[in-house]
């Protein structure tokens, strides 16, 4: 049976080596492709961070040892050219000093004089190097690092894995942290919706709704309508079910425009083309993360339809 158990283990391994090796892969090349983006967006700029010394791309396991460098720096390259890049091969091994009855060794992380000395002592007439870069594999992917050697200022720090889980769950953080400051600031939240069903109703409106609530599940505010009524004016109130695919229900009541003023001009109830007052019962459903939803409404005229919401209308409402 123990053998059973270690024939096993060890046919399992070289799968594992490869997985893990195929997850750094594909970590670096998310590394890659921020740092393109970064530097097209001018998020950081090239002349800022040129050149750069590259102080560690070191594996995180046995099996990585033999390529995870060389894919690191060629990752490297690729970005910001080999022209702007050296590589720091002393800051990469022990440090050995002797001085007369003195021998010290360091195995510690590096300073950022001690880098500067390193550097000086190997450019020979090339440029100071700018900033730092440790590229390192973690279990998980990668680990970067870019340090400002004259001022040890951060340029850009991220952990990266294929699915870029790390960046998404860091970015739901800082956005609930936002929430919760937007609340205790009192800040408004307005978002706009805009509702067209066609069939076999109409119904034409936009809304502009305050989101509040413990919750922030509630959206209540102001309604414009172009048909169903026809220049129609009132309020509206919408609850968001999250655990529903964030379905939005709720109506609104609306005061028909035309109606309301020849009832005041003649002194007397008229309905003019709709009555007086429209109860609208609306559903959004959104469509994944889109601008767009899906749309019923049912008004106290007798108009049923499904059609389409734009939410939080925007130049290009089919982006998210």
């Amino acid at each position: 049976m123990l053998l059973k158990r270690l024939a096993l283990l060890a046919a399992l391994l070289p799968a594992v080596a490869l997985a893990q090796r195929d997850t750094s892969r594909e970590a670096l090349a998310r590394v890659e492709e921020t740092l393109t983006l970064r530097l097209e967006e001018g998020g950081i700029a090239l002349k800022d961070v040129t050149p750069a010394i590259v102080v560690s791309a070191s594996p995180a396991f046995e099996e990585s040892k033999a390529w995870y460098p060389t894919a690191a720096l060629q990752t490297l390259v690729r970005v910001f050219g080999s022209a702007a890049l050296r590589s720091c091969e002393a800051c990469m091994a022990p440090r050995l000093f002797v001085e007369e009855g003195r021998l010290e060794q360091f195995t510690t992380a590096l300073g950022a004089a001690e880098i500067i000395r390193l550097d000086e002592n190997a450019r020979g007439k090339a440029p100071p190097a700018r900033v730092a870069i440790w590229l390192d594999e973690t279990p998980e992917g990668v680990s970067l690092r870019i340090i400002d050697l004259h001022n040890s200022r951060i340029v850009f720090v991220q952990n990266f894995d294929p699915g870029l889980t790390e960046m998404a769950r860091t970015r739901r953080n800082f956005t609930l942290t936002e929430e919760l400051e937007r609340r205790a600031r009192g800040d408004s939240l307005t978002h706009t919706f805009l509702d067209v069903t066609v069939y076999p109703g109409q119904h034409v409106s936009l809304d502009f709704a305050e989101q509040w609530g413990d919750t922030n599940a509630n959206l209540a505010g102001l309604s414009l309508s172009a048909y169903d009524p026809l220049i129609g004016v009132g309020g509206a109130y919408y609850r968001v079910i999250p655990s529903a695919l964030n379905l939005t229900v709720g109506g609104k009541i609306l005061l028909s425009v035309p109606t309301a003023v020849a009832s005041g001009i003649s002194g007397e109830s008229v309905q003019l083309i709709d009555p007086l007052l429209t109860a609208v019962f609306v559903v959004r459903v959104p469509i994944a993360s889109s601008n767009y939803g899906i749309t019923f409404t049912a008004s106290t005229n007798g108009r049923i339809g499904v059609g389409i919401s734009l939410m939080n209308i925007t130049a290009l409402p089919f982006l998210p």
